[in-house]
């Protein structure tokens, strides 16, 4: 009766297994064996020139333009874990809070993160990027009196880094608010009302109460804002445009212009392999946090 109760436990877990190893495992093995090629896509694979490490030490200590679209999701991760997350944070408390309208709120919050992202971004784009004074951004800034502000926000190397963060923490504010929400939803009200009982004013209750419940929540959400914001690139597509996106070019964007600008199908896997090691390096570094933080 044991050996067949195991054996309809694996028969449930196979499909999963199955799919997991067909559309992840396979797929990761082999694009580790193209990494110490030479291949450009078009050739048999056969007829390939290992490299052995040389495409990983080119991605190290030779590839420039490399790290320079690591800083820029770098940079607009740490926008989107500053703003976008504080953002959320005070509109999901102020959402958990007896407020008019409260869920016609929740549903506003929420329209951002379920559009298309390359819809979003070349929306954007026809917002804020002709300097001519024809973009919404400009007109409003023309007609309140500050026409010297007005700019190509998306053309200036100065801000349009800037520009393509603020974008994409409008795009994703919403699931963090959601979660945010979930976890202020599961605080005990009964908390607040012996901290009023015992004198304490709202300032104290939200530092001592709201705080300290809500830090693993917080953790959780700064980790989804860096592997999501690490990884995005349809967005910058939209804004910007173009595969290589120039000065707002992300690490994803200089896979895909390995692959399809220069034909280096070994190096662009050499370059995801890469880019997931630093991933799995961050999120280990935040887990490792989180539970000192639970602790």
């Amino acid at each position: 009766m044991r050996l067949k109760s195991t054996l309809e436990n694996y028969v449930f877990v196979l499909p999963a297994v199955l799919i997991f190893s067909i559309f992840y495992i396979y797929p990761f093995i082999q694009i580790f064996h193209l990494s110490f090629f030479d291949w450009d896509g078009i050739v048999s694979f056969r007829d390939a020139a290992p490299v052995g490490w040389g495409n990983f030490k080119e991605i190290l200590f030779e590839d420039s333009i490399w790290w320079q679209a690591m800083w820029n999701a770098g940079y607009i991760t740490l926008i989107a874990l500053i703003f976008q997350n504080i953002l959320a944070f005070l509109l999901a408390w102020a959402c958990d809070r007896e407020i008019r309208m409260k869920n016609w709120y929740k549903v506003i919050f929420f329209i951002p993160p379920i559009l298309s992202e390359i819809v979003v971004g070349m929306a954007w784009r026809f917002i804020i990027n002709d300097i001519d004074g024809a973009n919404i951004v400009n007109r409003m800034l023309v007609s309140v009196g500050l026409p010297n502000l007005v700019h190509n926000w998306l053309s200036d190397p100065k801000t349009a880094l800037t520009t393509v963060a603020l974008v994409h923490c409008w795009k994703g504010f919403g699931w963090g608010f959601l979660i945010f929400l979930a976890g202020f939803q599961t605080i005990p009200r009964e908390l607040y009302e012996a901290a009023r009982v015992d004198g304490a004013n709202a300032w104290h209750s939200f530092k001592k109460i709201t705080i300290p419940l809500m830090m693993p929540v917080a953790v959780l959400v700064a980790i989804l804002t860096v592997l999501g914001t690490m990884q995005a690139f349809v967005l910058i597509l939209g804004l910007v445009g173009g595969e290589f996106a120039g000065h707002t070019s992300v690490p994803v964007l200089r896979i895909l212009a390995s692959m399809r600008g220069s034909s280096r199908f070994g190096y662009a896997c050499a370059q995801g392999i890469t880019f997931g090691m630093v991933l799995v390096i961050i999120s280990f570094i935040q887990y490792r946090f989180s539970k000192n933080v639970k602790a």
